[in-house]
This record gives C-alpha cells, structure tokens and sequence, in this order.
C-alpha cells in the first residue's frame, strides 16, 4: 500500500503498519496477529490508522469514555456496518464480541483498528485477557484474517500490554510508537527554512503535528522578528487550544492523582533543579518522596530519565514535552496576567527566561540527538551512546559540565573510547576558553582510564563563533563547529 499523499512524513510508520496489514497468512505463525500503537497524544496516530483502514479497506473504530455497556453496544454497530452482517442477538459481554469479531474475518488479510483502548480496558480490565485467549490456542482467531490493531495514548496502559506478566506479552508481531517529529521534519511541516526561527518554534512546541494547523489555526512565524509577536498570539493567548493545552496533557494521564505535586516537580526540572537532590530541595520534599511522582511521570513519557555519562548512579531528568517546558518555565507562574490578556508584558518580561531555561537546554537537547542520529557524519566514528556528563577538577575545586557526550561500544579488555565532547551555547559566541575547558576534561578523562586519542572537540553554537576558533578549526580536524546551519541540513 502506497503512503497516502495527505500525510507527511511517517514513512517507516507506514511501511511498519503496511507491512504488518498486508503479510499473508501463511508467512506467519497461522491466525490472527496483533499489534500495538502507542504515543503521546496530538502525535497523528488516529489520522494515520484511519488511512490505514481506509487504504486497506478495513474496520475502524475509535472507543470512547462510556460505561462498559455502552462501549460494547457502539463496537457491535461498528462491526456490523464494516462486515455488512446483522448481528441478530446482541452480545452479553466482550468475551462474545472478541469472538465474534475474530470470526467475521477469514478469508484475506482485513485490519481492525480499536482506537483509545485504554478507555475500553479501562471499565473492562480482563479485555487484554480475552484477546489474549482468543489469540492463543483453541481461539477463535487461529482461523481468522484478521489484523488486530490496539491503539491509544495513555502511555502507561499502553506500555503495560506488553510488559512482564501482563496476558498480552509476546503477543504482538508489531510494536510501534509513534514519535513526535524530529527538529528538521518538524521545521520542513511548520515550513520555517530559517534555522534559527526553526530552533526558537522547535523549543515551545517541539514535533507535535497538531500544533501546526488545529492548534495555531495554521498561523506560524514569517520570521525570527516575528516570533515574538508569534508567540504573544498564540501559545500566550487565551482565545487559542495551545494556551491549556500543556495542563491538559497532565491532567489526560489517569495515573496522575494529585496534579499540584506532578506540576511542582516539572517547574523544578524545567528551572534547571533536574536532579533527584535538587528536585526534592525545590519541591520541599525528601528525596525518597519523589521517586514515585518521577516514575509516574516516566511512565507516561511525559520525562525522561538520562544517566550521567561519567558517574554511574547518577542522573538528570529532562521534560520530553517543549510545550510543558514552555509552560511550566514562562506560563504558570504568570497564568492570572495571562488569563486578563496581559500577554505582550509578560512575555517582554520573561523572554530573557525563555531563552536561559528553556532555549538553551532544548538546543542542548537538539545536539545530542544530532550526535546520535548522525555521529558517522561529524565524527571519526559512530557513537553507540551520547548523553551529557559531569567531570571533577580536583586542582580547580569544580565540576566541568559537558553537554554531549558521544561513547564508542564497550569493547573487552579495552578502555572506553571518548568519541566525542561537546559544549553548547545558544546566545553566546563560542571561543578559545570553551575550548580549552573541553581541553581539560579531555585530559581529565584521559588520567581516568578513558581513551581520547581521537576525541573530537565538538562547539555548538547558536550565536557563531569567533574569528580565532573559526581559524583553528579550520587547521585542527579534531576540532568541530556546529551552527544552526548545520544542525538543520
């Protein structure tokens, strides 16, 4: 099945659920298949199954908040409007609608789709079991056609089908989660050829495809002296869906039961305080209080935990979503000036926030997943993992921060190659002294065991650099520079 021209981008997602639509029977394990969409909501996933079953010419059906009676009652009509069969006795419970379902497919390849499962398995919790069982020896779907499809946003239920002892585990012959929109794919959808517009929109709301049109009205920046501006009409303006929409995403997890605490522990990673110690510090709780609001958190992909590269056991914690970010860092602690559309004062009074605590760690962000997705590009080699790192100055009596770290494989009765180390900066020009502090953790990090005889010295820029490293760089090919320019071709 060819891409349909409507959607952008997502083309391994579509050759992963074409494929997964239109293999035949009997290049598989016999029976009925299974797979599982899962990602954060506002990503296209429905958009993207219902071209699915429409170019495939099968069933979709987009479950609601209802009682299990109900839920059951509007999939019976679902079915029976898609397979063109009346159902003459109505269903007592999902055990006879699952078998029934499997049954109606058996003579081709035909795609279900149930879209927001979790709302189903919500008021239906054995709902994963019966699938399991009719999937599964003696089912019903061992003779059936059919490619089930279990989709849904609630990343905690949806990451809980597949895991450990849940009934569905081992199941599934496709798992695929539907990303947000990297900084390039994203810039080329919002139609932004200005890097540094592209880097500035990319930090308040980040890849997310319904931000572009349904969200903003199809309103984006013509340029970067129109972002602020941009930003005033939309994302601060109350009259648009962006302006809640950073709260509705908390408040959508089911798993989040006490919001204030959830909200106070993001304000705290998005002040910068993105360490177990200093998130329980800002929040005014003991360390060993938070882990469950963080795991939580985790678990929705709402945060991401990123271990330090160069202390094992410790670790950052960074906010996944720009959009909550932006939110937390410029909107919350405004929100009743906003609300009387004191727009245009409150941003002319966080702007400089806005750049400091949410720019300069997104850019930060951006480089890393640079490195990692284009390491063989800029590097003598591709990195197997890039993170950031704390390195110790015993002589100095301080801590070198280090932005991006790029680690070769782990090979045996060798030590660690060091890639790459990467310094960045968003609004100020890059010189000789960041520079020489790479120089010193290089050789800190040499004393430590680490192999450094071709780390690259990496210097991301969001501001240019000076004359003096421009000219070295261009004599040292250990030494590279990375602008905007590059970052986005």
């Amino acid at each position: 099945m060819d891409k349909p021209l409507r959607i952008f981008g997502r083309a391994r997602e579509w050759d992963g659920l074409a494929s997964f639509a239109t293999r035949p029977t009997s290049a598989m394990r016999g029976g009925a298949s299974l797979a599982v969409v899962s990602g954060r909501r506002r990503q296209g996933k429905s958009y993207l199954l219902q071209a699915l079953a429409e170019a495939s010419g099968g069933m979709y059906f987009a479950a609601t908040e209802a009682t299990e009676a109900e839920s059951l009652r509007l999939f019976t009509e679902a079915l029976a409007r898609h397979t063109r069969e009346f159902i003459e006795t109505p269903f007592r419970d999902w055990n006879d609608a699952i078998a029934h379902m499997f049954r109606s497919f058996s003579d081709r390849p035909a795609v279900v789709v149930i879209d927001e499962f979790p709302f189903l398995s919500r008021t239906t919790p054995a709902l994963p079991s019966i699938i399991q069982r009719e999937l599964g020896p003696g089912g019903s779907g061992q003779a059936s056609t059919a490619r089930l499809v279990l989709c849904g946003s609630a990343m905690s239920v949806m990451g809980g089908l597949l895991a450990g002892q849940a009934p569905l585990r081992g199941r599934a012959s496709l798992e695929l989660v539907v990303q947000p929109f990297r900084h390039r794919e994203s810039a080329e959808f919002w139609e932004i050829t200005d890097p540094r517009l592209a880097a500035l929109v990319h930090a308040v709301v980040g890849g997310t495809p319904a931000y572009r049109n349904e969200f903003t009205q199809g309103d984006a920046p013509t340029s970067v002296e129109d972002f602020d501006a941009w930003v005033v009409r939309t994302v601060l303006n109350p009259q648009t869906p962006l302006f809640r929409e950073a709260r509705y995403l908390l408040a959508e997890e089911s798993a989040i039961r006490n919001p204030a605490l959830y909200h106070s522990v993001l304000a705290a990673i998005a002040g910068g305080h993105n360490t177990n110690g200093g998130i329980a510090n800002f929040i005014g709780r003991r360390a060993d209080q938070i882990t469950h609001p963080l795991n939580v958190l985790e678990d929705c992909a709402l945060i991401a935990r990123e271990p330090d590269m160069f202390r094992p056991g410790r670790a950052r914690y960074r906010i996944v979503e720009p959009l909550i970010t932006f939110y937390e860092a410029i909107m919350r602690k405004r929100w009743a000036e906003l609300e009387i559309r004191r727009a245009e004062q409150v941003w002319a009074t966080s702007r400089q926030t806005f750049l400091t605590q949410v720019v300069g760690p997104h850019l930060e962000a951006l480089c890393r997943a640079l490195a990692l997705e284009s390491g063989d590009q800029l590097f003598t080699e591709q990195p197997s993992e890039v993170g950031s790192g704390t390195v110790n100055d015993p002589v100095n009596r301080t801590q070198i921060e280090i932005d991006v770290v790029a680690l070769s494989a782990q090979e045996a009765n060798s030590p660690r190659r060091i890639v790459s180390l990467g310094e960045v900066k968003w609004g100020e020009v890059i010189g000789h002294p960041h520079l020489h502090r790479l120089m010193r953790a290089r050789d800190l990090l040499r004393a430590k065991g680490y192999d450094t005889e071709a780390t690259t010295l990496a210097l991301y820029g969001g501001a240019g650099f000076t004359t003096e490293l421009t000219a070295a760089a261009a004599t040292d090919d250990r030494i590279l520079l990375v602008g905007l320019d590059r970052l986005y071709s």
